[in-house]
């Protein structure tokens, strides 16, 4: 499989590996040295390999959907993470993939397979698949801190260990212009996406301890919508002049740049790094065009949850 960026491997105790699902730019994958799978899409029948706006512009991308344009995705193949997962046992460096949640693509499955059976045949060679559970980019925001964390000396097994704890400390909210997107993939019902349209409703979103996508609330219109996200970023965010915020749109800057605004305003976040993303084809795809997002690190979202939650978790464990 291509990656965007190919490291040598050599340079660090450890390969660190994400995929398009994640929104990391090229350019900053390659600063880091972190390697990228591409997803595949599928745009008006053809099937494409998300390159992280490198073959299409967001704006053409979001304007085909505008205009009436279906875009699916499909998982990767086991194919193709074997031949990726081959490459890099030759090569040799322990490696870590941070993998797009399993609660939104069978991906982490095929992944998980392709691992073993490389395991297998080269049984010297450490490979972990970690399951981020973070959609969009807030998967990039774990991405960039786990090469703060290698630099900082942790080996590969102990880096998906820290990914697996430090996972439910990263945040996302978001709000769509519509649900229509949401609709045709079969997420929500065509009925929902229809009355909220008439009703100018607006949701906020986010997504559970598992990466399933989670309706906090809804909005009558636009800027009631993107000043929930605001209350709760103010609600969950701690502080940490270290830690970037991201705030993400599918070719919406204009509310974009209101966001940033809004956010800077916040204590302590005047001179905070921000990094602005575009929201790749992968995800893009499920959610159209005019979806605004902010993601960050906070409280631990494993301890807010519920006591029904906590039996069930139980209940799997034993």
């Amino acid at each position: 499989m291509n990656t965007t960026h190919q490291s040598s491997g050599h340079e660090h105790r450890c390969r660190i590996v994400v995929d398009t699902c994640s929104d990391i730019a090229p350019q900053v994958a390659g600063a880091l040295e972190v390697d990228i799978l591409g997803f595949p899409y599928i745009l008006d029948g053809v099937e494409y390999t998300d390159d992280i706006w490198t073959s299409i512009s967001p704006k053409e991308f979001y304007d085909k959907l505008r205009d009436g344009a279906r875009a699916t995705t499909s998982a990767v193949s086991l194919g193709r993470y074997l031949e990726f997962f081959n490459q890099c046992a030759e090569e040799g460096t322990p490696t870590v993939y941070l993998c797009f949640t399993s609660a939104l693509s069978s991906s982490y499955n095929s992944a998980v397979n392709a691992a073993e059976q490389v395991r297998r045949e080269h049984p010297d060679f450490e490979l972990y698949v970690v399951d981020n559970s973070l959609p969009c980019a807030c998967g990039e925001l774990l991405a960039i801190e786990a090469v703060r964390q290698r630099a900082a000396g942790l080996s590969a097994k102990q880096l998906a260990q820290w990914a697996n704890e430090a996972k439910t400390c990263v945040h996302g909210y978001f709000t769509l212009d519509n649900l229509d997107a949401l609709a045709a993939g079969g997420r929500i019902p065509p009925a929902a996406a229809q009355l909220s349209s008439k009703l100018d409703i607006k949701p906020e979103l986010s997504f559970d301890l598992s990466g399933s996508l989670s309706l906090l609330g809804v909005n009558r219109g636009r800027k009631k919508a993107l000043k929930a996200l605001v209350k709760s970023f103010r609600e969950n965010y701690v502080h940490d002049p270290i830690m970037p915020i991201v705030i993400m749109s599918t070719d919406a800057e204009k509310d974009a740049d209101w966001l940033e605004a809004a956010i800077r305003k916040e204590d302590g976040c005047l001179d905070i790094t921000v990094i602005r993303g575009s929201v790749g084809p992968s995800i893009g795809s499920h959610v159209g065009p005019g979806m605004v997002g902010v993601g960050f690190w906070g409280i631990n979202r494993a301890d807010k949850i519920s006591l029904s939650d906590r039996i069930a978790k139980r209940v799997r464990a034993s």
